[in-house]
């Protein structure tokens, strides 16, 4: 393809920016309630206070300025599990709080081990992976990254696909102890030798069952094989999934270790119960105007609505704009820098809808979507979980409608009831 030179603009970097935050729904508390199961061999006693974790003054100064003061489910079960220094396969909605559970406790061993960073090195050998499977998901791990290590010497750093190599080695270069990539660019920086592995004593994969959906189990098990790589019982491996299909298992049994703890919060793979959900016959040439009489009487409320085909969101975005609805899109094929700025209308509020495939579904941490509404439902029921799953996030209640045309979509009728009476 044509020669990729796009170079993303670096993140603000004073304090008040990598700080910045959203507000916590009213339901916050309820995660209370959720349900955890903790399998696997004497499992540490969960945490119920992030004081009880006994971190250092400068990792609780930032976990207070980036706004955390309750445990979420997974953090309580995760933290302690992480800092025992055992292997974790975790089953957490979209929004449950799963990257300060991962986050936090390998920053407080690095504090604690005095892992610095230096630009001086021809080969960085960074002390953690973490790989997500898209761009943007990958880019929010970061940016909380920055705020626990925040005042310390560890330097964190993103890469991913659509941007200039260069520049992505260019950041490695920097010095990189946590290293955030997708799997992709993260082979391609390997292959480059800019990178050495024999140094990851943390590997995490997040969103793991969407990583294989994208067909990146390949990728991933090229990353383990590595001869440099340290061999499972070596090193730490945490996993996250929102759903917990044989594929996953499986992925599990090769990467952990085998007295990993499973951790479910909630059911596996269940819908957010914080969404309420809609479904509604609406035969396939009737959707379009549907789709314009639903968005005309929410008003500006932040809605997300996702179609089965790159195409047809740009042709759904610019419909809406035509119907004086200020719509964008984001899907697969759009550059790196028009998916940056289409978030940015949808984040800004300048464009209250946006028009997604399911590569943007995933872990996109959006303030307050009130709606997501399937233009055309997905082929699993596990990517309808995702779907809806952005909105409802972090306690912020949100609901979602279907459009269910008997024609398409009837291979699906009964996992959806059974989603839907859980």
């Amino acid at each position: 393809g044509p020669k990729v030179t796009y170079v993303p603009p670096p993140p603000p970097d004073n304090e008040e920016a990598i700080f910045a935050r959203y507000q916590t729904g009213i339901n916050f508390d309820k995660y209370d309630e959720n349900v955890v199961e903790v399998s696997g061999l004497d499992p540490p006693a969960p945490l119920l206070s992030f004081e009880e974790a006994n971190l250092c003054q400068t990792l609780n100064m930032n976990i207070a300025k980036a706004g955390y003061s309750k445990l979420t489910p997974v953090q309580k079960y995760s933290i302690p599990t992480v800092l025992a220094g055992r292997d974790l396969m975790a089953c957490a909605q979209t929004g449950s709080g799963k990257t300060a559970a991962f986050l936090l406790p390998i920053v407080a061993h690095m504090m604690r081990d005095g892992v610095t960073a230096s630009r001086f090195k021809e080969q960085q050998e960074p002390e953690c992976i973490i790989v997500a499977p898209t761009r943007e998901l990958i880019n929010q791990i970061f940016l909380e990254a920055r705020k626990f290590v925040y005042g310390t010497c560890i330097r964190p750093v993103v890469i991913y696909g659509g941007t200039q190599t260069g520049h992505s080695i260019r950041q490695v270069m920097q010095g990189c102890n946590i290293l955030c990539a997708t799997p992709g660019r993260l082979l391609d920086i390997i292959g480059k030798e800019k990178i050495g592995l024999h140094n990851v004593k943390y590997l995490v994969l997040d969103e793991a069952d969407r990583m294989l959906d994208m067909g990146f189990g390949l990728d991933m098990k090229k990353l383990i094989s590595y001869p440099s790589m340290p061999p499972k019982d070596k090193r730490q491996t945490l996993m996250f999934s929102a759903t917990f299909p044989e594929e996953v298992q499986r992925l599990a049994g090769e990467f952990l270790k085998t007295d990993y703890l499973f951790v479910v919060v909630g059911h596996v793979g269940g819908a957010c119960s914080d969404v309420q959900q809609n479904i509604l016959q609406v035969p396939q040439y009737s959707k379009r105007d549907k789709l314009i009489e639903i968005l005309q009487s929410i008003g500006h409320e932040r809605t997300m609505v996702f179609v089965d085909k790159k195409k047809k969101a740009d042709y759904i975005a610019a419909f809406l704009c035509q119907e004086k609805i200020p719509a964008t899109s984001i899907h697969g094929d759009r550059e790196q820098r028009e998916r940056e700025v289409a978030l940015q209308d949808f984040r800004s509020g300048r464009c209250p809808v946006l028009v997604a495939t399911s590569v943007a579904a995933r872990g996109l941490d959006i303030e307050n979507v009130q709606h997501v509404i399937n233009f055309d439902l997905p082929f699993t029921i596990e990517e309808y979980v995702h779907r809806i799953g952005r909105t409802g996030r972090c306690g912020n209640t949100g609901k979602a409608v279907c459009f269910f045309d008997n024609n398409t979509d009837g291979h699906l009728a009964q996992s959806l009831v059974k989603v839907l009476s859980d």
